[in-house]
């Protein structure tokens, strides 16, 4: 019988505590056994086997862990997954996972030739909504596709202490939830042919962009993605259209609350929308409800354990993570130069 993988967490901030270690706790294949916290030991709390260590170099010099899961600030992503890698350690690297695509580059080539697993944390791609959506453009449902639009709105008027509103690399809404939107349509649509964007400070004294308008241009159709932080009515999530009809749907998956709330991400019921929150098709002559297929974050971790144990294909690879920064660099010059950037220029 394999053992679980040792796993450690490098940072023990919000995200960590409440998604990233509860994931891994409860993931068959993995084994959280440290976690680099400068300043606490707050992680032994909740997971009393944890060894706390003070700093990466610290953990690797322990060699206390075979896969370590960067959850720090954005900066800092490259620099520490490089020296994991390395050091002959598997990655796992919170979206975006760097902040050039040069830098995502070069750890795909240092993960390839030294035989090593290195993911990104793209968890949104196992919403609830995300997963519908994916489905219903399988089945052609809508028909032809001409329009998707994807939101990510929220009401925070105040400017707050977190690290991506402050003056650092990688800050910022767009390296944040842009990252994940991007994600989820070149995994649905492939690369764009091309893209144009609206990235904003909205909020009086904002250091970092804080409203993004993105499309992205594929023949004879569009995907717009969007987050702003002073949007305080409701907004869809996903608007869907084709020449049969429309879908939309409406709320956030259910994973991020239950996580918040302390939820284990455990039993059949997690990850399932109630009925009231389910999207609907409006077709020619017909409007129906579409069931929300079952998000499940736990199908991340379990990918990440079976890539390294059982050599697995991963679900996340680095090469897609190289596409959507390439994507985002293009935005930032789009929105700086108010042009649409094609893909000859962007080479992504």
């Amino acid at each position: 019988m394999t053992l679980p993988i040792r796993t450690a967490l490098v940072g023990y901030g919000s995200v960590a505590e409440k998604m990233h270690a509860p994931l891994i706790d409860i993931c068959p294949g993995l084994d959280l056994v440290a976690v680099v916290e400068r300043n606490s030991n707050k992680c032994e709390r909740k997971f009393p086997n944890v060894g706390t260590f003070r700093s990466l170099e610290e953990l690797l010099e322990a060699d206390a862990a075979d896969l370590i899961c960067i959850t720090t600030p954005n900066e800092f992503h490259f620099a520490m997954a490089k020296q994991c890698l390395l050091a002959g350690k598997h990655v796992v690297v919170d979206k975006p996972v760097t902040i050039y695509s040069w830098e995502a580059e070069e750890l795909e080539e240092l993960s390839r030739e030294r035989g090593l697993v290195c993911s990104v944390f793209q968890n949104r791609r196992y919403d609830g909504d995300f997963l519908t959506l994916q489905q219903l453009v399988a089945e052609e449902t809508l028909g032809e596709l001409v329009y998707l639009e994807s939101h990510f709105d929220r009401f925070r008027p105040h400017i707050s202490e977190n690290w991506r509103e402050k003056d650092v690399l990688g800050n910022g809404i767009t390296y944040d939830l842009g990252a994940h939107l991007i994600d989820q349509v070149i995994l649905l649509f492939g690369k764009p042919t091309a893209i144009f964007a609206d990235i904003q400070k909205q909020r009086t004294g904002a250091i970092s962009d804080d409203y993004f308008d993105i499309s992205l241009f594929y023949s004879g159709f569009k995907a717009r993605v969007t987050a702003g932080v002073l949007v305080n009515v409701p907004t869809p999530k996903f608007l869907l259209c084709g020449k049969k009809g429309t879908f939309q749907k409406y709320f956030l998956d259910v994973q991020e609350q239950a996580f918040k709330d302390g939820r284990k991400p455990e039993g059949d019921d997690w990850g399932v929308d109630p009925e009231e929150r389910w999207g609907t098709l409006y077709l020619e002559n017909q409007t129906l409800p579409v069931r929300t297929v079952n998000g499940d974050y736990r199908i991340f971790y379990q990918n990440v354990a079976d890539a390294i144990s059982a050599n697995i294909p991963l679900k996340v690879p680095l090469a897609q993570a190289i596409t959507a920064l390439k994507l985002i660099e293009a935005s930032f010059l789009s929105a700086k130069d108010g042009r649409k950037i094609y893909q000859e220029e962007g080479s992504w």
